[in-house]
């Protein structure tokens, strides 16, 4: 089968023959319909040096997968052969306290994991493939109906995530409340659609992109700023002077950390979702009173459910721009020079083939 290989780190990937695996017992072997390709993947190939993660290439690629299932391991009950489903991608050891709650973004044995910290395209082949094996039956969820699976993809992680993220401060996003959304590109344009989606929060969306924009106010954005020294200032008028309750930032660059900041509001919740790597310093008078920083990682498998189910609705959609496998390192190319608005999604198989 053909699967696209990061081959080693600060390396470009590679598609290339390979086996294709067999499903012991409890696995299944998912025949892929669509992967994501994230911006994470990015600073995998680019940036991370040997002993930086607690696991290395070589791999697969593609953490956003859903497709059919092909073949049941032995044990396996609950699925069928042709089955449309979704991959929860963080694959935990399943017995610890965090992984037992559904949790397993946060295992706490990463030596009973199938890799620590990671799942299938994060240190385990993932779905950058003609087929994906899956070490366990809980890490697929079957389609609602009226799902397509290009569809349901890029939501693993392209909404999965936001959804986590405001999912958490659903106390402070009642009516009269301000969220902003920093960064309306691959997460953030989802993360806008939760919050209109959940919520009866107003949202300001703020990003340097004139397309971004553009999509924010289409997406139904209360306000749409553009970043500049006047932002958070902005955001402050814009509120009668309280600033936002919430600030998702989708970046995670000094700049944006420091607009969140700024644009916060006593007793808000500022998340910090992008990892550009920038930094917030936090002193007891560097930001209004109880305003609590968090950063989140991914989301559970019960809040898959959930999403899958509001975008079954129409309530969530993500903007995709479609290719093949055979394209797939020309499509990380435009997503590293920002020509990609929305989603990359890459297609193995647009039929399922028994």
């Amino acid at each position: 089968m053909r699967a696209l290989r990061l081959k080693d780190w600060k390396s470009e990937p590679v598609l290339e023959e390979v086996p294709r695996p067999e499903p012991g017992p409890g696995e299944v072997l998912v025949q892929v319909g669509a992967a994501g390709a994230c911006h994470s993947d990015l600073h995998l190939m680019h940036e991370f040096e040997p002993g930086s993660l607690p696991w290395s290439p070589p791999f697969t690629l593609g953490h956003e997968n859903a497709g059919w299932v092909h073949t049941l391991g032995e044990g396996v009950t609950g699925l069928e052969v042709g089955q449309a489903v979704a991959v929860v991608g963080a694959w935990g050891c399943g017995t610890c306290a965090h992984c037992l709650a559904g949790l397993e973004t946060y295992c706490e044995r990463p030596d009973l994991a199938p890799v620590p910290g990671g799942g299938g395209g994060l240190g385990m082949d993932g779905g950058m493939a003609d087929y994906l094996l899956v070490p366990a039956a809980r890490h697929l969820v079957p389609l609602p109906d009226g799902l397509e699976v290009v569809d349901a993809a890029p939501l693993t992680d392209a909404a999965l995530t936001p959804y986590h993220a405001v999912r958490r401060s659903l106390g402070k996003l009642g009516p009269g409340t301000t969220a902003v959304v920093i960064g309306v590109g691959g997460l953030g344009h989802l993360g806008l659609q939760v919050l209109k989606a959940v919520t009866a929060t107003r949202v300001i969306a703020v990003d340097g992109r004139d397309s971004a924009r553009a999509q924010a106010s289409a997406l139904g954005a209360d306000l749409v700023l553009e970043p500049g020294p006047d932002t958070a200032e902005r955001i402050r008028e814009a509120t009668g002077g309280r600033g936002a309750d919430v600030v998702l930032d989708f970046v995670g660059s000094d700049e944006t950390l420091a607009t969140a900041a700024a644009a916060m509001r006593q007793l808000g919740d500022l998340t910090i979702v992008g990892i550009a790597g920038g930094t917030l310093p936090v002193s007891f008078f560097g930001l209004p009173y109880e305003t609590s920083v968090q950063t989140t990682y991914w989301g559970n498998r019960s809040e898959l459910v959930e999403v899958l189910d509001l975008a079954a609705r129409g309530l969530l959609h993500a903007a995709t721009t479609i290719y093949p496998l055979e394209e797939a390192v020309s499509a990380y190319d435009a997503l590293a020079h920002g020509r990609i608005d929305g989603r990359a999604v890459i297609v193995p198989n647009d039929t399922f083939t028994p």
